[in-house]
C-alpha cells in the first residue's frame, strides 16, 4: 500500500469516529439564547454545558439516545449550570426520549 492510501484512510477512519459524549439530559423552557435566536419549547434544540459550547457549535444539530430512543437537536443556547457533557433541551425534544415528568435522564449525544 503507498503512502498516499494509508493516508487517506487514516483521514477516512478519523473523518468517521465521532466522540460520544454522556451526561444528563434536562429540559427548559428555551427563549433568546447564546446563539442570538429566539426559539420556543416546541423548536428541536439544545443547550450544551459551558464545557462543550463555544459559537462554533450554534446552529450544529446533535443526536441524542437514551431511553432506547433516539432523536436530533439544533445547537442554540450554553446551559451555565450543566455539568460536563450534560445537556439541557426543549420540551419538545426531550419528550422524544422520555416523559417531562422525570425532568431528567441519563443520555448520550454526539455531533452530526
Amino acid at each position: 500500500m503507498s503512502a498516499l492510501t494509508k493516508f487517506l484512510v487514516t483521514v477516512a477512519v478519523s473523518a468517521s469516529t465521532a466522540v460520544a459524549f454522556t451526561g444528563d439530559m434536562s429540559w427548559y423552557n428555551p427563549g433568546l439564547g447564546a446563539c442570538g435566536h429566539l426559539n420556543s419549547e416546541a423548536d428541536l434544540v439544545v443547550a450544551l454545558s459551558s464545557s462543550e459550547y463555544s459559537s462554533d457549535v450554534c446552529g450544529r444539530r446533535i443526536t441524542i439516545s437514551g431511553n432506547g430512543r433516539t432523536t436530533a437537536a439544533t445547537v442554540v443556547d450554553r446551559c451555565l449550570s450543566c455539568a460536563s457533557g450534560s445537556i439541557d433541551v426543549s420540551p419538545v425534544v426531550f419528550d422524544d426520549i422520555a416523559p417531562l415528568e422525570l425532568g431528567r435522564v441519563q443520555v448520550t449525544w454526539e455531533f452530526q
